[in-house]
């Protein structure tokens, strides 16, 4: 038994290890950058009180709370109905979707950004077609703006709500569908009173997830829009590698606030979804 426990602990180590100097060590380094005044020069507090006085700060801010929620909540309401959709197929196809949204969901950063810029950009392929014959879909709609930025968003959060809300509609069995249909209720009746139950506690979940995965998106919106839209991450990352001069302490305190904002939304959501489970039980 002690060789075992001895075995288990040592193939522990690397995993540790790991953590330690990939989580722990890098986050400490953060928080104590984030007390130093310009330049590393001593304790101090100007750091963050330069970001709430600022309020070029407060728009980055708001603009990414912003920005995560609406398309969080536009991808989760479409996953809700395709991932549906997607449980009526074989096990076959669900497996091919199931694949091909694993594949879209880990396609980000720069080459997304650069294939909407290739279909959709002023030059893009379906904003040239469009024009050609005479359509006025695209005319007003500008990629490099905020609603480009928001169906980019979508674009990789959709898949990833899929996938994640797949299981939970697997959850569901025909046992109870059945047994609903003989004490007389429809379709729409099982989804209200059961189904939906069921499920909003994951919804709320997932939600949480996608909204976290949108406010630490980085390499997307900096490779469509550069600088030019304020947004937390590219904030980060300007002040850490610098446009005209680099200030890692104000960087480390912007994103030791946007942990908190992360953080507290774990919180919220986990106490919605707490509530939720108690009113539908």
């Amino acid at each position: 038994m002690r060789k075992v426990n001895g075995m288990l602990l040592a193939s522990l180590i690397p995993f540790l290890l790991l953590i330690v100097l990939f989580l722990f060590v890098p986050l400490v380094f953060m928080i104590y950058g984030s007390f130093q005044a310009d330049g590393g020069t001593g304790f101090s507090f100007s750091q963050y009180a330069v970001i709430f006085q600022d309020a070029y700060y407060h728009q980055a801010f708001k603009n990414s709370i912003l920005i995560s929620l609406v398309s969080s909540l536009i991808a989760i309401l479409f996953a809700v109905f395709a991932t549906y959709s997607i449980t009526m197929f074989s096990g076959e196809i669900q497996n091919r979707v199931l694949t091909f949204a694993n594949l879209t969901s880990n396609f980000a950063g720069i080459p997304l950004a650069f294939a909407f810029i290739v279909l959709l950009g002023n030059s893009g392929l379906f904003t040239l077609l469009f024009k050609h014959l005479g359509w006025e879909t695209l005319s007003s709609f500008n990629v490099y703006s905020w609603s480009g930025l928001v169906l980019i968003y979508i674009y990789f959060q959709l898949p990833l709500a899929v996938m994640l809300l797949f299981p939970v509609y697997q959850g569901i069995q025909a046992q109870w569908k059945e047994a609903a249909s003989l004490l007389g209720a429809n379709t729409l009746q099982f989804w209200l009173k059961i189904g939906i139950p069921v499920i909003m506690p994951s919804i709320a979940g997932t939600f949480s997830i996608l909204f976290a995965n949108a406010m630490g998106a980085y390499a997307s919106a900096y490779a469509l829009t550069g600088s030019t839209y304020n947004l937390v991450t590219i904030r980060i990352g300007a002040l850490t590698a610098g446009d005209i001069f680099a200030k890692p302490e104000l960087g480390s305190a912007i994103a030791v606030l946007l942990g908190l904002t992360l953080v507290a939304a774990m919180l919220i959501n986990e106490w919605l979804t707490s509530k939720v489970r108690r009113d539908l039980s």
